[in-house]
């Protein structure tokens, strides 16, 4: 019995070296371009920010990728630039694309983003966007050559919504500040309210410029009186105030959105389908938990290193054609095969509702039926899509 397991492992080895052996080498350039931005101040200092954001997760990919190409006879590159506050990104952003990248992974604003794909050089690149959640992107602002990896804000807070009236929590008051990304937050949840028959029966501005770790409990119960609702929903995306909001309402109800029970492309907390190996592997490399910015753009790249293996080729057309082609998937770590949407470039995805301490539940939610994928009933749908630029 012996010998014939070790004659099997050797069989096995050869196969393995001569595969290797005759595979078509192929070096397969990655660019990682990184927009630093300046984070507003907020009370609290509990919540720091990593220097590595983003970047851990293009690490990780990188490793998981090169362990797979070398029995394909591929390499891998990954060339990082962090572009700063101060620095200019257009001349950059030229600058890299002269060097000839052709397949980019971005942690970047918006306007960063579209200035990126708009440029002449960048028409035959696929850009792939591991940071970004507005809609827009995906709607009137969409480009054929960039795909989404990050959530949009609407896959966000329609999976809020389906936990939420699944609970029949459907009376909502709505909070919204007035920081970076709040108004468009809250815009997104009024949009997932009306998509899943939930009602917003009143809506606040937090405009409080006193020291709320000291004022909280005086100044939010008065703030939340004079109407029924049966959930606060906050929209803080710097996490400045709204931490300050849960268990100080004046009636005692649930609080979600961008703190309490919080949808995310990823949190520490998910453990489930094979994700605690992700996690450990990030940590160990790492000595923190896995955020949202590091799984998007691990997705990204990873995603990158599928279509590579799959179609052997380092051509940015081919592989954008097989992102966005029924045979493409990518294990996501999720409990479900990660996707594109071929009408916007959108890669579909389940989103963890999760707290500090655990998941509350994974979208889409048990009940929410579609034609095609239960998935595409988490933000923009195909029929409603506004976005020219992949109908082509």
């Amino acid at each position: 019995m012996f010998h014939r397991r070790l004659c099997v492992l050797w069989m096995l080895i050869c196969i393995l070296t001569v595969s290797a052996g005759s595979a078509k080498a192929l070096d397969v350039k990655v660019l990682y371009l990184e927009r630093q931005l300046e984070r507003p101040p907020v009370l609290s200092t509990l919540d720091a920010h990593p220097d590595d954001l983003g970047r851990a997760g293009a690490e990780l990919a990188l490793y998981e990728n090169t362990a797979t190409a070398r029995f394909l006879g591929h390499t891998y590159t990954l060339d990082t630039v962090i572009i700063a506050p101060d620095e200019n990104f257009g001349d950059v952003m030229r600058e890299a694309l002269a060097d000839g990248h052709r397949l980019i992974v971005a942690h970047a604003p918006a306007e960063d983003l579209l200035a990126l794909a708009d440029h002449a050089d960048a028409q035959d690149a696929l850009i792939i966007n591991g940071s970004a959640p507005d809609d827009s992107l995906r709607r009137d602002a969409c480009r054929a050559n960039l795909l989404h990896t990050m959530p949009s804000r609407s896959m966000l807070t329609d999976a809020l919504a389906q936990f939420l009236v699944k609970k029949r929590w459907t009376d909502w008051l709505l909070i919204a500040g007035e920081g970076p990304g709040d108004s468009e937050y809250a815009a997104a949840l009024r949009a997932s309210a009306n998509k899943f028959n939930a009602k917003i029966v009143g809506e606040k501005i937090w405009r409080f410029d006193a020291d709320m770790r000291r004022n909280a409990a005086q100044e939010v119960p008065i703030f939340t009186q004079g109407v029924d609702y049966d959930a606060v929903l906050v929209a803080d995306e710097i996490g400045d105030w709204a931490r300050y909001v849960l268990y100080n309402t004046w009636l005692p109800r649930p609080v979600a959105g961008t703190e309490g029970i919080t949808p995310l492309a990823w949190s520490p907390v998910v453990e489930q389908w094979g994700a605690a190996q992700l996690q450990k592997r990030f940590t160990d490399a790492t000595g923190r938990g896995m955020r949202s910015e590091d799984y998007a753009v691990w997705a990204a790249l990873r995603t990158i290193g599928e279509a590579v293996t799959r179609t052997k080729s380092a051509d940015p057309k081919t592989l954008r054609e097989y992102m966005l082609s029924e045979n493409f998937e990518l294990a996501a770590f999720k409990g479900r095969k990660a996707t594109f949407r071929h009408w916007n470039g959108q890669m579909r995805q389940p989103i963890p509702l999760v707290h500090p301490r655990a998941l509350v539940a994974q979208a889409p939610i048990e009940g929410y039926l579609h034609q095609v994928s239960e998935l595409d009933t988490l933000g923009q749908d195909e029929p409603e899509t506004n976005c020219n630029a992949f109908r082509n």
